[in-house]
C-alpha cells in the first residue's frame, strides 16, 4: 500500500511541476517577459507528456491521475496561452482582444471536459478527437517566442494571431481526429527507423532555421488535421454514392 502511495505521489508530482510552469507562464506575462512565459508553456508541455509515461510505468494511472492532469492543463494550456496572447497583442483591442483571447481558455476547458466524461480505460492511448489543448498552447507560445521582436510581433504574423486563436479554438471542440503519439515498441524496425529519420531532419532543420520552422510544424500539424477530415470526407461519400450505384444496377 505504502508502495503504491509513494508511487502515485512521484507522478503527481510531475503533473504538480505542469502546473507550476503554468503559473510561472502567467507570471512572466504579466511582466511582459513573454519569451520565457511561452518557454514555461513548452516546458509544461513536456511535464505534461512525461506524467503520463511515468504513471504507466509505475503502474499508478487513476482517476484521481487523470482529473489532476486535466485541471493542470486548464492552466497551462488554457489560461497561460489566453493571457500570454493577450498581453502581448490582443490588450490594444480592448474588449474585443479580452473576448478573443479568452476563447484559448473557455474552449480548452470544454475539450478538456468532454474528453474527461468520454474516457474509458486511462491506460489506453488512442487518437484524439478534437485537438489536443496542449497542442493548441504549443503552437501558441512558439508563435510568440518566434515572432515577438523589439516589442512587437512582427509583419505579417500579426494578421495570422486573431484567425489562429478562433482555428485552434474550434478544432479543440470540434470532430476531427487527431492522432496520438505513436508507441515506438508496438512499430517493427522500418517503422521505427522513419520516426527517427524524420525525428532528425526535424532537429537539423531547427538548427539551422534557429528554431523558427518549429512554428510552422506544428501549424503544419493542425492543418493536417483539417485537411485528412476534408479527404476522407470527400473519399467517404464518393464510396457511398458508388457502393449505392452497385446496388441500384444489381
Amino acid at each position: 500500500m505504502k508502495k503504491n502511495f509513494s508511487k502515485s505521489i512521484i507522478a503527481n508530482t510531475v503533473t504538480s511541476l505542469n502546473i507550476f510552469s503554468g503559473f510561472l507562464s502567467l507570471i512572466y506575462a504579466s511582466q511582459n517577459n513573454f519569451m520565457l512565459a511561452a518557454i514555461f508553456i513548452m516546458a509544461a508541455a513536456i511535464f505534461d507528456a512525461l506524467d503520463g509515461i511515468v504513471a504507466r510505468l509505475l503502474g499508478t494511472s487513476s482517476k484521481f491521475g487523470v482529473e489532476l492532469d486535466s485541471l493542470s492543463d486548464v492552466v497551462s494550456f488554457g489560461a497561460a496561452p489566453s493571457f500570454l496572447i493577450y498581453k502581448a497583442f490582443a490588450f490594444q483591442f480592448g474588449v474585443v482582444g479580452i473576448l478573443i483571447s479568452s476563447l484559448l481558455l473557455i474552449f480548452g476547458a470544454l475539450r478538456l471536459a468532454r474528453f474527461n466524461i468520454s474516457l474509458e480505460d486511462i491506460n489506453t492511448k488512442t487518437d484524439f478527437t478534437g485537438l489536443p489543448i496542449p497542442l493548441s498552447a504549443i503552437t501558441i507560445s512558439l508563435l510568440i517566442f518566434s515572432f515577438y521582436k523589439d516589442g512587437k510581433i512582427i509583419e505579417p504574423f500579426n494578421y495570422l494571431i486573431f484567425p489562429l486563436v478562433i482555428l485552434l479554438s474550434f478544432l479543440m471542440v470540434s470532430k476531427i481526429r487527431y492522432n496520438a503519439l505513436p508507441k515506438l515498441k508496438e512499430k517493427n524496425i522500418k517503422q521505427k527507423l522513419i520516426y527517427i529519420l524524420i525525428l532528425g531532419i526535424g532537429i537539423v532543420l531547427t538548427v539551422l532555421s534557429k528554431g523558427d520552422i518549429v512554428f510552422f510544424i506544428f501549424l503544419g500539424i493542425v492543418l493536417f488535421g483539417i485537411l485528412r477530415a476534408i479527404f476522407n470526407s470527400l473519399f467517404d461519400d464518393d464510396h457511398k454514392i458508388n457502393k449505392e450505384l452497385k446496388v441500384r444496377e444489381n
